[in-house]
């Protein structure tokens, strides 16, 4: 048996349990999924408060939709559906601040299509480097200076896992501006990172 179809017949007993509005079984959806799903929400909202009031709107929604929940993915996978959608709401519906352009940090090129400043040697592959503890907090920080929109399509690809298609469903938008975004967030964040790993600064 694959291991989501597994994990789904694991989770059948507690569905079943919250179908019938079992009071125990909403204690244990939320204390074996709201860990996991508060991350979520942290990771988009970078607010505490934010996220918790976000937390308890996706719980509400989950609690509201669990009689039509079929069981076709993973409990865990349709939470963090949800948990997402709640942030994101929020995002929408809070006060949005001037951020700054992210131009200066994109790759400039000649006219002759060479690039004006060729991209340093990292003293390790990206994927080396992101085995490091300290370089994972180091890249989470520097993903959050990121301007909102940039930030939020990188987070959803990159970190959440969605592919193009889900994004753009999830922001309304078409899937090409998600590309772009994406694109133009990656070489953003690549050069704010750039100075921590280039050969000879360590």
């Amino acid at each position: 048996m694959p291991e989501a179809e597994g994990q789904i017949a694991v989770e059948m007993p507690l569905l079943d349990r919250l179908r019938r509005g079992d009071a125990t079984a909403y204690e244990d959806l939320v204390r074996s999924h709201g860990p996991r799903m508060l991350s979520v929400t942290r990771r988009l909202l970078r607010n505490d408060s934010d996220a918790h009031d976000a937390l308890q709107e996706a719980f509400l929604s989950a609690f509201k939709a669990i009689g039509r929940f079929q069981g076709g993915s993973q409990l865990s996978t349709w939470l963090h559906k949800i948990a997402l959608n709640a942030a994101l709401q929020r995002l929408r519906t809070r006060k949005r601040l001037a951020e700054d352009s992210i131009e200066e940090l994109l790759p400039s090129f000649l006219e002759d299509g060479h690039h004006a400043r060729h991209p340093s040697e990292w003293m390790a592959p990206a994927d080396v480097l992101l085995e490091r503890r300290e370089v994972r907090e180091l890249v989470r920080a520097e993903i959050d200076r990121l301007p909102e929109d940039y930030r939020t399509v990188l987070l959803l690809r990159d970190i959440e896992a969605l592919d193009t298609a889900e994004v753009a469903q999830l922001l309304g938008m078409t899937e090409n501006l998600v590309k772009v975004r994406l694109h133009r967030a990656r070489q953003a964040l690549r050069a704010l990172l750039e100075p921590h790993f280039q050969r000879g600064s360590c």
